[in-house]
């Protein structure tokens, strides 16, 4: 229970960490462009504890869960002091105001790549893509029925399964079975376990591409069908077991962490898109309903998850966890809706190609855009952005996503 209450609390700090850095991404690319920046604190509440440097104010308060960035004139509604005038964020250049606002964003992407760097040069980078890539190479198969008597198999002195008397290896990555692309482990298996007989198996063995010959028998194994009932069935085997995760070193870390970034992004932004449609789920889970655990989950439950993964020495898990939530947090910022950065770097973009367009007609640039009149939007996109908060937490909190049971 301790190590659970140390991973969730920690998990929030690290949180509370990466919206502080996100802040401090505005406040040093407004100071470096010499906009004024009126205070930057860490948490939110009572002040604890504040100095002034620069102009600015910077200080800790007392609950440490994010914090926050105040430029002056970051909008026309700001009041600015006179002498601060020149220095408002909304007199700058569109490139500056953009480069301040997507800063914070961008620092999500930063963080998230360095704990993935971290995690492949400390516990590798798991098989999220399910590349059919060998880990090892069984030296026997035999008929079983359950699953103790799969992993529990003994082999016989000289024996060998059929995967390696045809000369397959660790970390062969395979590309074909029967002539069939096996992009991800479940496909690959899934040919296997329908072939009989000699198969042509195409592997790739680091820059080699390799055409060999698997004499596939067949054997009893508890097969899992879709209405969830385990049966035994003779099914098509190689004798091998996939690889879950990659080791790098400090170089090829760079590669394979960029690579596992972009899934990662990807994945992230699938997951932004459909959103709106797991809403629904989350209802169902608050009144009793079995929680889908690719529904959102809050800042809590991503908490309490982090608290099982460090009970559970999982730290590969905390770290991804941590990571996939940064990006998600760099991408859901750059929405173009207010009152995230996006929708202030879209505002910024409006007013530039409009006055563009102006003054190809000989017309004097417009005045900024008029912020009250978009009160009532933001309005409405802060209660239905709280009105989710709420929903996620309350199913976090009466019907959490676990990963141990």
């Amino acid at each position: 229970m301790l190590a659970y209450i140390i991973g969730v609390v920690l998990f929030a700090l690290c949180i509370g960490a990466s919206l502080a850095l996100h802040e401090a991404g505005h406040l040093l690319s407004a100071k470096a462009f010499g906009m004024k920046v009126r205070r930057y604190f860490v948490g939110f509440g009572p002040r604890i504890w504040s100095f002034h440097r620069g102009g600015t104010e910077y200080g800790l308060k007392a609950i440490p869960l994010g914090g926050f960035c105040e430029i002056a004139g970051m909008t026309t509604l700001d009041e600015v002091d006179p002498a601060d005038e020149p220095r408002a964020m909304w007199r700058q250049k569109t490139w500056k105001r953009t480069a301040v606002m997507a800063t914070g964003p961008l620092t999500h992407f930063v963080l998230g790549f360095v704990l993935l760097y971290v995690m492949a040069l400390t516990f590798g980078l798991p098989n999220v893509a399910e590349k059919p890539v060998l880990a090892q190479v069984a030296g026997c198969v035999h008929d079983a029925s359950t699953t103790a008597q799969l992993t529990n198999q003994k082999c016989a002195p000289g024996e060998s399964g059929p995967a390696r008397s045809a000369g397959l290896r660790p970390g062969d990555e395979v590309l074909s079975v029967g002539g069939v692309s096996t992009p991800t482990w479940t496909s690959m298996v899934s040919r296997i376990q329908d072939s009989s007989g000699p198969t042509a198996f195409v592997v790739m063995r680091g820059d080699e591409t390799l055409r060999l010959t698997v004499d596939v028998p067949k054997v009893d194994r508890p097969v899992t069908g879709a209405d969830g009932r385990t049966e035994v069935a003779q099914v098509g085997v190689a004798g091998v077991t996939a690889t879950t995760s990659f080791d790098h070193d400090g170089w090829s870390a760079v590669g394979g962490t960029a690579s596992f970034a972009g899934t990662l992004f990807s994945q992230t932004f699938d997951k932004l898109l459909e959103f709106p449609q797991r809403i629904p789920a989350v209802v169902h889970a608050i009144f009793g309903g079995e929680r889908d655990p690719e529904t959102p989950v809050s800042v809590v439950g991503a908490s309490r998850i982090g608290g099982e993964a460090v009970e559970a020495g999982l730290w590969q898990l905390f770290l991804l966890l941590l990571a996939g939530l940064n990006f998600f947090m760099g991408v859901f910022n750059l929405l173009p809706l207010l009152p995230l950065d996006g929708g202030h770097i879209a505002i910024v973009w409006y007013e530039h190609v409009r006055n563009w367009l102006r003054d190809r007609r000989g017309q004097t640039a417009a005045a900024p855009v008029d912020y009250t009149k978009l009160s009532g939007v933001t309005m409405v996109l802060v209660l239905i952005g709280g009105a989710v908060m709420l929903l996620t937490i309350t199913a976090d909190i009466v019907n959490p996503i676990r990963i141990t049971q």
